[in-house]
């Protein structure tokens, strides 16, 4: 499937139940609570909370990846943005900003040395803290 046959079948959808009637604010704020349990799983799958089975959290993801899409989808059909055409635009974007794959791998590794240097602050502070 195509995103605009995806964005137009939404829209469609929307239509028959009313639901695109609904503003565009209130699916701004249904696409943040997504957003929020999409933030959870990935915590969870980086080790934050124990308990359920990578394959379960991943499972649960998707899902929760699929309603936040829908919410985005419906957001840019509500203040007429075609994705697909919006994702072109971010391509080219990218590939201008990032097209030099040393310049982006050195970008990388200056961000990765700032979080390393990061959390080596953090920890010195909780050490200095517990004393």
């Amino acid at each position: 499937m195509r995103i605009s046959e995806y964005q137009r079948w939404l829209e469609e959808w929307d239509r028959a139940r009313g639901w695109h009637r609904v503003s565009p604010s209130h699916t701004l704020i249904h696409a943040m609570e997504e957003m929020g349990e999409v933030a959870r799983l990935v915590l969870h799958l980086e080790g934050y909370k124990g308990g359920e089975s990578p394959e379960a959290v991943r499972e649960e993801l998707a899902t929760e990846l699929s309603d936040l899409f829908v919410f985005l989808f419906k957001l840019a059909y509500q203040c007429g943005i075609d994705v697909e055409e919006a994702l072109k635009a971010g391509q080219a974007k990218a590939d201008e900003r990032w097209g030099d794959l040393a310049a982006a791998s050195a970008e990388l590794e200056r961000y990765l040395a700032q979080q390393a240097k990061n959390l080596s602050r953090m920890r010195e502070r909780e050490v200095a803290v517990d004393r």
